[in-house]
């Protein structure tokens, strides 16, 4: 992590949500290094306790905790468990989600099928409903148990995580593009919900980064770009990926009562001008 602080978020209490992921996981440090002290929440409960033993060692405040983000028992367990070593939370970033390769198209168009390939028609359903539970419940069931703190001090923070996918559905991929649409639309409806309540919701819309999970769909062996990867980038004003990194100064911004006191209901696009060109 390369990111040159100017936020400073000494004290506060920050629950992230797939913090045992990389991108989340950054996000985790980043609030540590600012001087928050940090919950970070994951199924992956290894990965969790990985990350907050480095960053306790480092002298920061992190706490690892097993939690499933689509059951709520068991994050009403986990809040006490952050309760009572960090105290009420303060930001909540949801950060759990992801795609699903069963609601995954191998063809961008219908008429380019060919045989064995697994078209809109054969999208299973089990992983269409997994994957709108994780996207969205995944975020309406952290948001309903760890608010309560917020509503209690009349104060506090979410960020949620939206996409590219939600401003224009990408191809192959109609489940999650939905899914991102609908955590756009959760965020305004939560800004508007808590806006007297002296909560704000926001979100970041990242773009497209290089990770260890879609690597492989975006370079071929010899490190040349995809077909689709070259898609991207042609679509790219800037003409790169987006750095993990170059999402904290947003995060931060969003969720720094000193900076955006004012902001709530807006998501974020973070990547490269992407969305706002029209291909020509």
């Amino acid at each position: 992590m390369n990111y040159t602080l100017t936020h400073d978020f000494t004290g506060k209490v920050v629950v992230v949500t797939g913090a045992g992921g990389v991108l989340c996981g950054d996000m985790a440090r980043a609030y540590c290094y600012a001087g928050a002290k940090v919950a970070a929440l994951d199924l992956n409960e290894e990965a969790v306790k990985k990350l907050a033993d480095e960053l306790k060692a480092e002298g920061y405040v992190c706490e690892g905790y097993k939690a499933n983000v689509l059951d709520k028992d068991i994050l009403e367990e986990v809040h006490q468990q952050v309760l009572a070593d960090l105290g009420p939370c303060d930001i909540l970033v949801n950060g759990a989600g992801g795609n699903n390769p069963r609601a995954t198209t191998d063809n961008e168009y219908h008429h380019e099928a060919w045989e064995g390939c697994k078209t809109f028609f054969d999208l299973d359903q089990a992983g269409i409903d997994f994957l709108f539970k994780l996207n969205y419940q995944g975020t309406l069931l952290p948001t309903q148990v760890f608010v309560k703190d917020m509503v209690a001090k009349h104060s506090g923070v979410i960020l949620n995580i939206s996409s590219m996918n939600a401003y224009i559905p990408l191809t192959k991929i109609p489940a999650y593009s939905g899914a991102k649409a609908a955590i756009s639309n959760f965020t305004q409806w939560l800004a508007t919900h808590f806006a007297g309540s002296g909560i704000r919701c926001n979100a970041i819309a990242p773009g497209f980064l290089v990770s260890n999970q879609n690597r492989a769909l975006l370079f071929n062996p010899d490190g040349t770009p995809t077909a689709r990867s070259a898609k991207i980038l042609a679509g790219t004003p800037m003409g790169r990926f987006v750095d993990s990194d170059e999402l904290l100064g947003g995060m931060f911004f969003l969720t720094d009562d000193k900076s955006s006191s004012a902001v709530t209901g807006v998501v974020l696009p973070i990547d490269g001008g992407f969305s706002a060109y029209s291909g020509v």
